[in-house]
């Protein structure tokens, strides 16, 4: 007898590093022979890739769950599967207790073996300590923009800060080969990817799991470097204790198809407060490394983020970090108030401040950084910059500059009327006006090769 074909419908929750595990999990079903479903009506099979980074991210799984499950009991034989990072997160099952309309949970390492446990309906619950690690021959259905995609390089992190939930989820930190990285990005470049995001928990490890291998972050940057098209490379997720000064040697290059935009969570600058939350780096170091990427790389955008009421953090140390921002005058910030995740470090230290302070506290830092980062993008009006097109609709294109990250960060609009602006391809535009969180301007030269 013929096996009947199932529908999927995908949920994907939290970052882009989850985002690229929701693609492995719909092309290892397609592959399968399984369909896609654009609506949840259309569905056999719903799946939901949740994240479990925060109690926020948590909740908003229980809700996406509550849905579907809503969706479930609909129809009689339709199938519920929770995968990713809230199974993983669930050691105590208070989640699988909570929910047992759900057929399948299924974790972190269970990636590849997704269809398997599917077609066997055999819940795995993210028990075992993860592992998994996908390489360049995974079936992965790519689920942004065509011309972007994120180029996931190791998963897990060593880094153990002590607020961070992360490496109990993901494990261990783990990277792939500088060949395999490679080998999937002249993939994806030749299926027609113009922005390459190179993702993991900390990018700047990459490697040093494997010190035998002579394997960098660097090495890495110079073999993409060497690929062949029209791309460019944007960074995510880096750290300041990996920084090197061969990295910042790459970076200041003219001949590198890297952005000059560096992601790099700080998270606080007060020396006993880094060393509180275990970061491996000092306010002097911290201070060095941005010296140094200020003076050497041409027309650099600093992203990055910074936690407020954190354990015993006082008003003079708060205080510090509120100097330091006004003194780094950084073109893009996040700041959000602690909040103590169950088993970590963080969680069972004293002196735990309120929430309303933290969140004062982080209130009146983005009041200060809002005006910050009007500035920043006001300084870039009357300049010419190469856009990358993500939609044009009636008469007016969207996209980003080498300033902006997609999702977190500014976009470009501007006037495209009768022209042949498309979506994906690179065109010069003029800045016309900014605030803090958009540009507008006006095509200078239309499409043209980067």
């Amino acid at each position: 007898m013929k096996k009947q074909t199932k529908n999927i419908f995908m949920v994907s929750l939290g970052c882009s590093k989850n985002l690229v595990d929701t693609e492995i999990i719909a092309g290892s079903l397609l592959s399968a022979g399984y369909c896609w479903a654009y609506e949840p009506d259309e569905a056999d099979i719903y799946i939901i890739n949740t994240c479990a980074f925060l109690p926020s991210a948590r909740q908003e799984a229980f809700e996406t769950i509550e849905d579907a499950v809503a969706w479930k009991e609909e129809v009689p034989g339709r199938i519920l599967v929770v995968s990713g990072c809230l199974p993983q997160w669930d050691k105590e099952n208070e989640c699988r207790n909570a929910f047992p309309e759900v057929d399948l949970w299924t974790g972190v390492n269970d990636l590849e073996n997704i269809v398997k446990h599917i077609e066997e309906k055999s819940s795995v619950c993210g028990k075992s300590a993860p592992v998994y690690l996908y390489d360049e021959n995974t079936p992965r259905l790519q689920l942004t923009v065509p011309h972007m995609a994120y180029l996931k390089i190791a998963d897990g992190c060593n880094n153990c800060c002590t607020y961070c939930a992360i490496p109990g989820i993901r494990g261990a930190l783990r990277s792939r080969t500088v060949a395999s990285v490679v080998k999937e990005a002249e993939n994806l470049i030749g299926n027609g990817v113009k922005e390459l995001l190179v993702i993991a928990q900390d990018i700047t490890a990459f490697g040093a799991d494997r010190p035998e291998s002579g394997e960098t972050l660097v090495t890495l940057l110079e073999a993409l470097n060497r690929l062949e098209g029209e791309f460019v490379i944007r960074l995510l997720y880096t750290h300041p204790a990996h920084y090197t000064d061969e990295f910042i040697d790459f970076l200041a290059r003219e001949d590198t198809k890297v952005l000059p935009y560096i992601d790099m969570p700080l998270q606080h600058i007060s020396d006993r407060i880094l060393n509180d939350m275990h970061r491996h780096v000092s306010k002097a170091r911290i201070l060095e490394i941005l010296k140094s990427l200020r003076e050497r790389v041409k027309d650099l955008t600093l992203r990055t983020t910074f936690i407020t009421g954190f354990p015993g953090e006082t008003e003079e140390e708060f205080n510090e970090l509120l100097d330091f921002i006004k003194e780094q005058k950084f073109e893009r910030c996040g700041v959000f108030p602690y909040s103590a995740e169950p088993r970590t470090p963080a969680a069972k230290m004293k002196d735990q401040i309120p929430s309303e302070v933290a969140e004062a506290r982080a209130a009146k830092l983005m009041r200060i950084q809002k005006n910050i980062m009007k500035k920043a993008n006001r300084a870039w009006i009357g300049r010419e910059v190469t856009v990358l097109v993500d939609a044009v609709d009636n008469g007016f294109a969207q996209g980003r500059a080498m300033m902006d990250a997609p999702e977190i960060d500014n976009c470009i609009l501007f006037p495209a009327p009768g022209r042949k602006v498309k979506e994906g391809t690179f065109c010069q535009v003029r800045i016309t006006d900014a605030d803090s969180y958009e540009f507008t301007g006006e095509i200078v030269k239309g499409n043209r090769k980067k």
